[in-house]
């Protein structure tokens, strides 16, 4: 009992097994033709799903290449899901997918010429491999081949197909950066007149104070009230003034800016105090 289950068990797993290996996809009847131009002799060759044609078809730049057959499930006519002619250059291995218009009954057919192919394949120096691709959805096994290879002759009085590899991520040359020159300084004409417009405010500045009736008498109250104040905030002053020439000579904005700070800070607390002492006598009546 136990050994006529054992060979049934493996009687039911070779049946399933040889029913899964026989469900696969192939075809039949191809037939791989060239449409050639009026007064050219065309090409038929039959095709089969086992052994591809031993000789290239030539393809030329006014003729079309038709393939047409009928894709068979299990030995049987049937519409699968995908069903593509397939060229391929052998040396890049780059793919061009054209499909067929197939029938409910796996006739299929479809028609290429040298218009409908990438000039990547255009240029290729060998002949490229056609593969034929079905397949369905289901446990049946896909088909995918090489059923024959083409080679492309383009005509030799038009122009050459060009084609630029693309830009693809890599390395790439070292790169040199050049940097544009320090900036100069300007004309020192130029320079000199602006320091002599500034330097001509001075007299200006005395004059309008004259104008004006300014006290200069309460200049020695002020400096003996809060000398220190008075000293630091005009220093200060002049300070910064050089700081701005310095810069404008020779210093860079690095070195400038640590000095300025200091200065400014100076200027701020000592100008605070010496402001506030020329407020407090003005707020006594002094004028």
């Amino acid at each position: 009992m136990r050994l006529s289950q054992s060979v049934s068990s493996v009687l039911l797993l070779a049946t399933a097994s040889i029913a899964q290996a026989a469900s696969s996809w192939s075809f039949d009847e191809g037939l791989v033709s060239i449409a050639a131009r009026k007064g050219a002799d065309g090409v038929k060759e039959k095709l089969n799903a086992k052994t591809p044609l031993s000789k290239p078809i030539s393809l030329g730049s006014s003729d079309a290449l038709k393939v047409a057959l009928t894709a068979k499930d299990n030995g049987k006519g049937k519409r699968p899901h995908q069903l593509f002619v397939v060229l391929k250059d052998k040396d890049s291995g780059l793919e061009a997918p054209f499909p067929l218009t197939t029938k409910e009954s796996g006739k299929a057919v479809v028609q290429i010429t040298q218009k409908d192919i990438p000039v990547q394949l255009l240029v290729a120096t060998k002949p490229l491999e056609v593969s034929i691709v079905i397949g369905s959805f289901g446990s049946a096994q896909a088909y995918n081949s090489r059923v024959f290879d083409v080679q492309i002759k383009t005509d030799p009085t038009a122009p050459a197909p060009s084609y630029e590899k693309p830009v693809r991520y890599g390395p790439k040359p070292e790169i040199h950066h050049i940097f544009r020159a320090d900036p100069q300084s300007p004309p020192k004409i130029i320079s000199l007149f602006f320091a002599a417009a500034v330097v001509a405010t001075v007299p200006a500045l005395f004059l309008a104070w004259l104008i004006l009736g300014a006290n200069v008498n309460h200049l020695s109250k002020a400096i003996s009230a809060a000398p220190l104040s008075h000293a630091s905030f005009f220093g200060s002053i002049v300070a910064m003034e050089f700081v701005f020439f310095m810069y404008y000579t020779s210093w860079n904005l690095f070195q400038m800016l640590p000095v300025a700070g200091v200065v400014g800070v100076v200027t701020v607390l000592s100008g605070t105090k010496a402001l506030g002492e020329v407020q407090s006598r003005r707020l006594a009546g002094e004028r």
